[in-house]
């Protein structure tokens, strides 16, 4: 038995993960290993050619380059690696605060166009402890940013929530909205699995803008006009907000450690979840860095994360 406080310490994964598969934009090849990494590296892209590591990306709202259909971040040279968002809700999802992401092509493969992929290799790899105390980025007053009749806010809370809406000028998806409280549990069951998905409309601009070369029914929930064109048809009642709530959870991941904050967007994406972030980072009135206490509680090591934040102890360095 454990005498300490869960999820007071950082984690990474138990052992080398490899995945491969298709990149939904570029439509290329990925190769792809997850290498366990030590405490407060955070998630770190290692982007290699030709075997060699030739970039080196921290995954950090500073270093979004690009948001149009998925997040992009890069760094000073030009190399970037997109779609990382849900590869990103996974790792957040399950707690899993540090990991080095080695990747041979320019985007994380779309896998089945969810996170489920990524949470099984996690699972089978298992979570490794770290002697380092776990970080927390803890919101202090309300952040709003509005975009027209689009807008998102973080707020203070003592766990993190989200509540997404989101509202489609179509009866096959029209007004949904749905709000958690994001653990390892709320994430594996109730967004790991939902799809990305798209209007078979759009497909010819965006194939010629060199966008979804890669996508299929395989990996995205195709929409006609009046009907869902996968056969098997949809995972989750849904399923499109959950999707777009997994999507904020990776892209909230670019905050470098876990929020301590709820989270409430309106018709958002990725361009607004980034923005959110950026607007919170630039008042430095509006958070602080805070580190889990180390009270002693009989608990088992392995129980998933409960985070009050009561009594964290506060830590601008």
């Amino acid at each position: 038995m454990s005498k300490r406080f869960i999820g007071s310490r950082q984690t990474t994964i138990g052992r080398e993960i490899e995945l491969s598969g298709t990149g939904v934009h570029s439509g290329a090849p990925v190769a792809m290993v997850l290498h366990p990494a030590e405490a407060d590296v955070g998630y770190r892209f290692l982007v290699s050619k030709r075997g060699r590591i030739v970039a080196e990306i921290q995954a950090d709202v500073r270093a979004v380059k690009n948001l149009t259909l998925c997040t992009v971040i890069g760094d000073e040279t030009g190399v970037t690696v997109g779609t990382v968002e849900h590869l990103l809700a996974a790792l957040r999802g399950l707690n899993i605060d540090n990991c080095y992401i080695e990747i041979d092509s320019r985007e994380v493969p779309i896998m089945d166009g969810s996170s489920a992929a990524f949470v099984a290799a996690l699972d089978e790899a298992g979570i490794r402890e770290l002697p380092q105390p776990r970080k927390f980025i803890k919101v202090l007053k309300p952040i709003r940013v509005q975009d027209g009749d689009c807008w998102g806010e973080l707020s203070p809370a003592a766990n993190f929530n989200i509540d997404v809406e989101i509202d489609f000028p179509t009866a096959l998806i029209g007004k949904q909205r749905l709000a958690l409280e994001i653990n390892a549990g709320s994430f594996r069951n109730e967004l790991s699995r939902a799809r990305t998905f798209g209007f078979m409309r759009d497909v010819e601009n965006l194939w010629k803008a060199g966008l979804a070369l890669g996508a299929s029914l395989e990996n995205t929930v195709a929409l006609a006009d009046d009907r869902i064109m996968n056969p098997e048809g949809l995972r989750y009642p849904q399923e499109f907000v959950r999707h777009k709530a997994l999507d904020a959870v990776g892209d909230l991941a670019l905050a470098g450690a876990p929020l301590l904050a709820s989270f409430r967007s309106v018709r958002g994406g990725h361009r607004l979840n980034a923005r959110v972030l950026q607007a919170l980072f630039a008042d430095q009135d509006a958070w602080t860095m805070v580190r889990a206490p180390w009270v002693r509680d009989a608990v088992p090591a392995e129980v998933a994360v409960g985070l009050p934040a009561v009594n964290f102890a506060a830590d601008r360095s």
